[in-house]
């Protein structure tokens, strides 16, 4: 068993070598080539947690704390990266774009350090610090830079409210929605970069509306409590 809870251990350890060839491509400002890392690195994030818990890393392999490993990376990949390449690309405009990094950067490491982002239905409270799709979006529709500046600074804030957010795969409400919902947007996001976000209109619209929906659904289920 040990083994096999290591193994998922590096599984989630290879996501610090895509953040890394995500920078490199980032570094070239090769946008496209850095989301589709980051794709990929949003895919491994989203089977290993299943594999640990199928494995029970927490007591096959204890040594290393799969938790900690994950934060870790998903700082990397979800954050740090996104609002390099927001500040590199310029996307917002001059100043407003180093203006909306930092914001991000400083927002999403207070974020990720607070112990109270689960809640008792294994959705986040909060915004939970998915930089790297929101990044993606604005990469994918090029809104004007106060449009977007608005944006970012309300997710900002969300990241600290009383607000619920999915999580696609744990949350057990809506799930059998909410995960092809995810699906659809991973292949939209994969899609949109790997056209180099140049792709038809429909598929910004349909990047824009499983957007709306993965970042609305756990608040639309705060108001709407689940009968007994």
């Amino acid at each position: 068993m040990f083994a096999r809870a290591f193994s998922v251990h590096l599984l989630t350890a290879t996501g610090a070598g895509l953040a890394l060839m995500a920078m490199l491509a980032a570094a070239q400002e090769n946008w496209p080539v850095m989301f589709l890392w980051l794709i990929f690195a949003l895919l491994v994030d989203g089977i290993d947690g299943p594999l640990a818990r199928a494995v029970d890393t927490k007591t096959n392999a204890p040594q290393w704390d799969g938790v900690l490993l994950d934060l870790i990376i998903d700082y990397l990949t979800y954050v740090f990266i996104p609002a390099y390449a927001l500040v590199s690309a310029n996307l917002i405009g001059e100043g407003w774009s180093l203006a909306a990094g930092l914001l991000i950067c400083v927002s999403g490491v207070i974020y990720f350090a607070d112990t109270r982002m689960k809640t008792s239905d294994n959705s986040f409270s909060g915004f939970p610090g998915c930089w790297n799709m929101v990044v993606l979006v604005l990469f994918a529709i090029s809104p004007d830079g106060w449009t977007a500046m608005f944006l970012l600074i309300g997710i900002a804030i969300a990241q600290f409210l009383s607000l619920k957010f999915i999580h696609p795969v744990r949350t057990q409400r809506w799930r059998k929605f909410s995960l092809p919902v995810m699906l659809i947007w991973g292949a939209l996001a994969t899609a949109a970069a790997w056209t180099g976000f140049t792709g038809p209109y429909w598929m910004q619209i349909a990047l824009v509306v499983t957007s709306v929906y993965l970042l609305l659904a756990g608040i639309a289920q705060q108001f709407m409590p689940q009968r007994a």
